[in-house]
């Protein structure tokens, strides 16, 4: 064997799946021929400078795969292929980001979402049967703009123009939701090994995104980098609100440092109390700063609507990207939502849905002081639609997520949203989508989880050790 495997110790994948896939390759090109003997588990540890146990784990590996054999005694071989070929999925295709896995439950506090039962159908209906009747029809369902449908971005221009969210450089582009905005950004700016500061705890959908392009992901509180993707009003997963002191510091700190700032404000559009603050966007719309919102989050989440406006050297770059991926997004869609938003049916629906939030918000906060074991403290969120909840020292809130769900209650747990800092006792309660008795009887049931495994525990410290003889 002439040629060493290159491992990576940085890399976010296991060193034994690294040298297993060095190993692939080389079997695949010929490099290792059919009956070659691979090193000893011992010599490769000690060539490669790992632990043993790691080349056994790739070696393992490899014989799962069919691709070497081991013989006692003798060691271990690159095995004989089958005169057929097989694709070998698991290997070529690149690795998932990790998600944490949620089973269906009765009372559900794991997705960030609207109620679905206050969506505005039959409004909705009549602005279809509007578009659908309009003289314009066969242009909207003709191939369109990558920038999105024309009389939709100017709505949104002219928005944005009158709550001075827009730089006189600036231009806009629609998008599939905020998700593919927040994709689209990653692509045109996070190179592998850039370091991005983020809040902690992070949205899960982010986090994955800037790891999948390579990131390092580092407290924005320990200082900016060079890029920064903040979320200032009611943010996900805490619910809490960038107070106006700390914004204004946030973009001195860009300023300083040249650091292009993404605002996530896909909420601040569902408050519920206090005074709203000005986003980051319209505190410096003429510095690096991208602006991010949506339509999901106070209307149809399933029409994967969203915007982005920024400086327009990067709304082209967005633009040409987005080209590449899906040329534009769906125009029949985007004219419904401009006839739902002029019509003055989604104004109307948006006053409902923040009396509705500010019922359910105050349900979650009344049943989390009633059945929440002492020693819990949470967030105090003024809108949005999740809150933010630790737990008491020794209760771990993904162990016990499988105990909720059989109680039938689910929700996400703190490690799903880390960066750095430890999340073990924390747990997102997104109560948008659920009724508020619905939420009270949810929290009520997690309270009692809860207080069984700490009194469980307490009766674990109370016991005897046993004697010994």
């Amino acid at each position: 064997m002439d040629l060493l495997p290159h491992l990576d110790p940085s890399s976010q994948t296991p060193l034994y799946r690294q040298l297993c896939g060095c190993f692939e390759r080389q079997i695949a090109s010929g490099e290792l021929a059919t009956g070659e003997r691979l090193p000893a588990t011992r010599e490769l540890a000690g060539l490669l400078g790992v632990n043993r146990t790691t080349v056994s784990a790739a070696y393992e590996l490899l014989e799962q795969k069919g691709l070497i054999a081991g013989h006692v005694g003798r060691g271990s071989f690159v095995a004989r292929r089958s005169a057929t070929a097989q694709v070998d999925w698991s290997n070529l295709l690149a690795r998932p980001a990790r998600q944490f896995a949620v089973n269906p439950a009765a009372i559900s506090f794991a997705a960030s979402r609207p109620p679905e039962e206050l969506f505005p159908v039959e409004d909705f209906q009549q602005s279809c049967e509007e578009v659908l009747g309009s003289g314009n029809l066969g242009s909207i369902l003709q191939l369109g703009s990558p920038g999105g449908y024309e009389p939709l971005r100017n709505y949104l221009l002219e928005q944005a123009r009158r709550e001075d969210a827009m730089g006189p450089d600036d231009d806009l582009l629609i998008t599939s939701g905020c998700q593919q905005a927040l994709d689209l950004l990653r692509r045109a700016l996070v190179r592998p090994g850039a370091r991005v500061a983020v809040e902690d705890p992070i949205y899960p959908g982010l986090k994955n995104i800037l790891l999948e392009g390579g990131a390092r992901l580092v407290n924005y509180q320990k200082g900016l980098e060079q890029i920064a993707v903040l979320t200032p009003n009611f943010q996900n997963p805490t619910g809490l609100t960038m107070p106006l002191a700390e914004r204004e510091s946030v973009l001195r700190e860009a300023r300083d440092k040249a650091t292009v700032v993404i605002e996530n404000d896909i909420y601040s559009a569902l408050r519920y109390a206090g005074n709203p603050l000005p986003s980051l966007k319209q505190l410096a719309p003429q510095a690096g700063t991208a602006l991010i919102r949506s339509f999901s989050k106070i209307a149809f989440p399933g029409l994967r609507l969203g915007w982005v406006i920024g400086p327009r050297p990067l709304i082209t770059a967005l633009r040409e990207t987005k080209q590449l991926t899906d040329l534009h997004s769906d125009q029949f869609s985007q004219a419904v939502m401009l006839r739902f938003a002029e019509s003055g049916r989604l104004a109307a629906h948006q006053s409902k849905m923040v009396e509705a939030g500010r019922e359910r918000l105050q349900a979650a906060l009344n049943a989390a002081e009633r059945f929440l074991p002492s020693g819990s403290t949470w967030t105090r969120p003024e809108g949005g639609l999740n809150f933010w909840v630790t737990l008491p020292e020794g209760l771990d809130a993904g162990q016990l997520l499988g105990r909720a769900q059989r109680e039938g209650v689910s929700y996400l747990p703190g490690e799903v949203f880390r960066v750095e800092l430890p999340q073990h006792h924390s747990l997102r309660v997104s109560f948008g989508g659920a009724r508020p008795e619905q939420i009270t009887r949810g929290i009520e049931i997690l309270g009692r989880v809860f207080r069984a495994e700490s009194e469980l525990q307490k009766q674990a410290e109370r016991e005897p050790a046993a004697a010994w003889v």
